[in-house]
């Protein structure tokens, strides 16, 4: 009888991954009409795409449009899209959800997004861009590190929020006082950059969960 063996990736192969750029799924996490997320996550886009230890790929949950429904029996169109962004969350190393507060909580299209998905997220850092009125959207982000917890995601500890966003944006998008929002957005990308790094290089040393 024939045994088929695996082996381990090379030393190079590794030093190779380890010095490849991380792969960050900016997951923008409102699907309302009129929504002030793209405003959000252009900002953010820019600081992400500023980076040269950064690729970034972005997941829209209005654009996604998944289904509410959970069924094996979706039409090839749907499938074609949960495939889709299913193959967008594996890929990643890391995540940035930009939300909302609705409720003292987040989109239930974020909520069915996140849901639809778990081994995608093991073992991955997860940071958080929130805004919203007086809160800026932090007490939907509380709840967003409760959620990441269950499925072993690990959420970076600094966040970026924007209170009463609409106020502190021009009509091109540009921040108004840019100099704390950036500050604060180059913290939140380093503590990220390394949670990736250093869960990407121990996943390579040992399987999540082994």
């Amino acid at each position: 009888m024939t045994t088929a063996t695996h082996s381990a990736p090379t030393t190079d192969a590794r030093t190779q991954k380890a010095a490849a750029p991380l792969r960050v799924a900016v997951i923008l996490g409102s699907d309302r009409h009129g929504r002030f997320g793209p405003v959000i996550a252009d900002w953010l886009l820019a600081h992400v795409r500023g980076r040269e230890d950064l690729t970034v790929d972005v997941v829209d949950v209005a654009e996604a449009d998944l289904p509410t429904a959970f069924s094996p029996h979706h039409e090839p169109a749907v499938r074609e899209r949960l495939a889709r962004v299913a193959g967008q969350i594996d890929a990643a190393d890391a995540f940035v959800v930009v939300t909302p507060e609705y409720n003292h909580s987040f989109p239930a299209g974020l909520k069915n997004l996140i849901d639809r998905h778990r081994a995608e997220w093991e073992a991955k850092p997860v940071a958080f861009v929130s805004y919203g009125g007086i809160s800026g959207g932090l007490r939907a982000v509380e709840q967003l590190r409760l959620v990441f917890a269950e499925l072993h995601a690990v959420t970076v500890r600094d966040t970026v929020s924007f209170h009463g966003a609409q106020g502190h944006f021009d009509d091109e998008g540009n921040h108004l006082d840019p100099a704390g929002p950036d500050a604060a957005a180059k913290v939140l990308l380093d503590q990220l950059t390394w949670w990736g790094h250093a869960l990407r290089d121990a996943k390579e040393v040992r399987p999540y969960g082994s």
